[in-house]
């Protein structure tokens, strides 16, 4: 079922999606060769507490981490370590917020030091298929417009799109109804309305778009160890326009001219 949000619901929100925007770009500032991905946890952990969210990723149904951590062909849901960022590293930083009762979530990946032309051209393919995707957001289409703009859009440039992950609603729970594909036709799929608040998240790969559940159960990996990017922003439907709750401001005031 999916759940419409009230107008007031939406507004008590913006508390868990500005959190965990601020979030990333706190982790942003940390993004450098010889930097642990557990010390990234760390750091997004006690930021989050110390401004009065709940880290919602730690402990969720046994996730061991703050942050969901995606080195190179890492897809989705890699678990914080002892790996050393390197440079030529793209590493995404996924995590959710819960704050005043509701969630904020968010992802975005980083360039370690400077990284290869194929690299940048995979980050800057999916970063502009969120905003083709949050383009076809619109009241009276269908998530199957979405899908298909995200689809569209990177497979016309080379990229394959993940199938298996894909998008959701957020609300009090981090993930609810409905399903939000990267891929999929046009004019499917439910209606988009008043009220109700999705994430919208591309998981693209440089090489084939089929994947691997590593044996920690969590660990999502393009098959052939091709680099994957994502990023994501949450939103919401209010009087017929279309509101992306979180930002990657915080992000790109942290990192300056080093941002993807």
């Amino acid at each position: 079922m999916i759940y419409l949000k009230t107008p007031e619901e939406i507004q008590q929100m913006r508390a868990a999606t500005t959190l965990v925007s601020q979030t990333l770009g706190e982790v942003a500032k940390w993004i450098a060769p010889g930097v642990t991905t557990r010390k990234l946890d760390t750091i997004a952990r006690e930021f989050i507490r110390d401004n009065g969210g709940r880290p919602a990723c730690l402990g969720y149904e046994g996730f061991p981490g703050t942050l969901c951590i995606e080195v190179n062909e890492v897809v989705v849901h890699g678990f914080p370590s002892g790996y050393t960022l390197r440079e030529g590293d793209i590493v995404g930083i996924d995590t959710v917020v819960e704050k005043d009762g509701f969630m904020g979530d968010s992802c975005y990946t980083f360039a370690v030091g400077e990284i290869s032309a194929e690299k940048h051209a995979l980050c800057k393919t999916t970063r502009e298929s969120l905003a083709v995707g949050i383009e076809a957001c619109r009241p009276g289409h269908r998530v199957g417009d979405i899908a298909n703009a995200v689809q569209t859009y990177c497979e016309s440039r080379g990229y394959s799109v993940v199938r298996e992950m894909c998008g959701h609603g957020i609300g009090r729970h981090m993930h609810e109804s409905p399903e939000v594909p990267n891929y999929g036709r046009r004019g499917t799929g439910p209606v988009l309305r008043n009220g109700m608040c999705i994430c919208i998240e591309p998981m693209i790969n440089m090489g084939s778009r089929n994947i691997v559940i590593e044996q920690d159960g969590w660990t999502c990996r393009t098959r052939d160890r091709q680099p994957s990017a994502h990023y994501e922003h949450t939103l919401a439907i209010i009087d017929d326009q279309v509101h992306v709750m979180t930002t990657f401001d915080y992000i790109h005031q942290a990192i300056e001219d080093r941002f993807i």
